[in-house]
């Protein structure tokens, strides 16, 4: 149960100036909407389930990391959390969460699609910071360009220069428009002075079905995915988009190789609604840096071509906020519908 301080005394006038009784809990209201949550209730939290919620369906990399920090959490706050996977769009599930109760008990595993949703949407139902309390940055990817493993593109440098020379002739599959495999695509395309076209798909087997038929010339698609592809021999992979070689792996070129100083590194973290007290923000992040340290977790989170990323709440705004301005100058500049 969740205790919250007494009201203050209001300091009533003379009873020939007292307000009406109406006007009197609304003043009450305000004082209380006012004052900060109880540093007992912070306190005593967790004394009941806490909720996960993912803004995609469940399989994917958002929803694996999300239980693989729900299993440990669970043992170290001594409640139970459970994931809620969505079926609808990351924006309805992100809405969820933000207008929820700001108590600890709700928060939202955060994807590199929310700071890209920032940058393409005409509206949001929910203010993209204000309503939000970071907790911290749990894991980070490269997006890849990748080809088929017999296409005649042999290097990122190659696949560059066939679209200098070809301006809009020379494709890219991607996730949906607007998606951050569309405006990595696109940032290439700006810091290359390239004009190679975006084609969306609704997941990745028929985008590697095309490619393979040559009906596609590259893809852009994340390291969650790619990485397995490529060991598995189907594609080849032609560039990360980390700023150097990524660990994982680091027999892949970096885009930055070619265009110097690009990067894009895609993310996961954890967030809460907006006003949930800091005593709660900071022990999730304190128990979810420990559980990062785990080899066990670790080497689960190199299997789906995650490397930890553990951030201060600052540090995870900042990146959200420097990623949305980084799309919003792609948008711009590429005059991207917005929807």
């Amino acid at each position: 149960m969740v205790i919250t301080s007494p009201p203050v005394p209001l300091d009533l006038p003379p009873a020939s100036m007292t307000p009406s009784m109406p006007i009197i809990l609304f003043l009450v209201a305000v004082v209380l909407a006012e004052m900060p949550a109880s540093p007992l209730a912070a306190e005593q939290w967790p004394t009941r389930t806490i909720r996960i919620v993912t803004g995609t369906p469940a399989g994917g990399s958002p929803d694996f990391v999300s239980r693989l920090l729900a299993d440990k959490l669970g043992e170290r706050l001594g409640q139970a959390v459970v994931v809620e996977n969505s079926t609808t769009t990351g924006v309805a599930a992100w809405n969820t969460v933000a207008k929820s109760t700001p108590d600890g008990y709700v928060v939202s595993m955060l994807t590199g699609a929310f700071s890209a949703r920032a940058a393409v949407a005409k509206a949001l139902p929910y203010h993209p910071i204000k309503d939000f309390t970071f907790v911290t940055l749990v894991s980070g990817y490269p997006m890849v360009v990748a080809t088929a493993a017999h296409s005649p593109i042999k290097s990122f440098a190659e696949l560059i220069a066939r679209a200098k020379a070809a301006p809009f002739a020379v494709t890219f599959g991607m996730n949906l428009p607007g998606s951050v495999h569309h405006l990595t695509g696109e940032l290439i395309n700006v810091e290359a002075g390239t004009s190679m076209r975006g084609i969306p798909y609704r997941g990745n087997s028929q985008i590697v079905q095309d490619l393979l038929g040559g009906r596609l010339d590259v893809m852009i698609e994340t390291g969650t995915i790619a990485f397995a592809q490529i060991r598995g021999g189907t594609l080849r992979g032609l560039a990360v988009s980390s700023r150097e070689r990524f660990v994982l792996e680091p027999e892949i070129p970096a885009v930055g190789e070619t265009l110097p100083g690009f990067e894009v590194m895609s993310w996961l973290g954890l967030a809460a609604p907006g006003g949930t007290p800091r005593p709660i923000i900071d022990r999730l992040n304190y128990e979810i840096g420990e559980i990062l340290k785990l080899p066990d977790i670790r080497e689960k989170l190199a299997s789906v071509g995650n490397i930890p990323m553990p951030s201060t709440p600052e540090q995870m705004q900042d990146y959200i906020e420097r990623d949305a301005v980084r799309w919003s100058r792609v948008v711009d500049i590429k005059g991207i519908e917005k929807y």
